[in-house]
């Protein structure tokens, strides 16, 4: 056979087995709790913590709510389905329930899950347990056996793009056009990190989560975008 007209394919992936789903598992860290999120424990302490800050919805498919029946009922339905999985987030160092986020896009056949829908009331955004989430959520990912965890976010999300760069996700590229949002246009700015990342970026975030990190103000000495940097395959051009 004349192998100069062979067709190239893809690396082989030796041992595959298919990951499991996320279930009832809790996460927890130095800073922060994951449980699945309940309605009946977890929503009337959400709604206080998200009420009078509308902008946290701003990107999202749902929200604001207006009132805490409304929220107790999105909880409800959240909470009854498996992708998304949602989860509660307690920040550890005030005790109280600030956010959620949760798996989506569930492939286990593929290798690949999402991470998504990522609500941090005002009181969690910038702290510890913020990112201590983040990193949880994908430890759990590639110590189940994924291959591919994936963040989209809106296009337009700022903020949203950088903490995807800091946390380590490398820029895929924007789809256009891609969904119709609260009746507006919303062209997805796609990330990711693979699995063989997974071991350098496991090092960045200890790295920075650790408590020789920080002054006795909680102020950081080391930034974690400069530690992920280096793993990062590609870089987001708008930032």
């Amino acid at each position: 056979m004349n192998t100069s007209t062979l067709r190239p394919l893809g690396d082989l992936v030796p041992d595959w087995a298919t990951p499991l789903v996320p279930t009832d598992e809790t996460m927890t860290g130095q800073f922060a709790h994951l449980e699945p999120l309940t309605a009946e424990k977890h929503a009337a302490l959400l709604f206080q913590c998200f009420d009078g800050h509308d902008h946290v919805w701003d990107y999202m498919p749902d929200g604001p709510f207006s009132s805490a029946s409304q929220f107790h009922r999105w909880a409800r339905d959240k909470a009854a389905q498996n992708d998304p999985h949602f989860y509660a987030i307690r920040n550890l160092e005030t005790g109280h329930w600030e956010g959620v986020a949760s798996f989506l896009r569930i492939s286990p056949e593929s290798g690949s899950i999402e991470v998504g829908y990522i609500s941090y009331s005002p009181a969690l955004q910038q702290t510890r347990a913020a990112t201590e989430t983040m990193y949880l959520m994908m430890k759990w990912a590639f110590e189940a056996g994924y291959r591919r965890y994936e963040w989209k976010c809106n296009a337009l999300n700022a903020p949203s793009r950088r903490a995807a760069q800091r946390l380590g996700f490398s820029f895929e590229g924007v789809f256009r056009q891609a969904m119709v949002v609260k009746g507006r246009n919303r062209d997805t700015a796609w990330f990711a990190v693979i699995d063989k990342e997974w071991p350098a970026l496991k090092e960045a975030f200890e790295a920075w989560l650790a408590p020789s990190n920080f002054d006795a103000e909680g102020k950081q000495q080391e930034r974690l975008g400069d530690l992920t940097r280096l793993v990062r395959v590609a870089g987001d051009p708008t930032l």
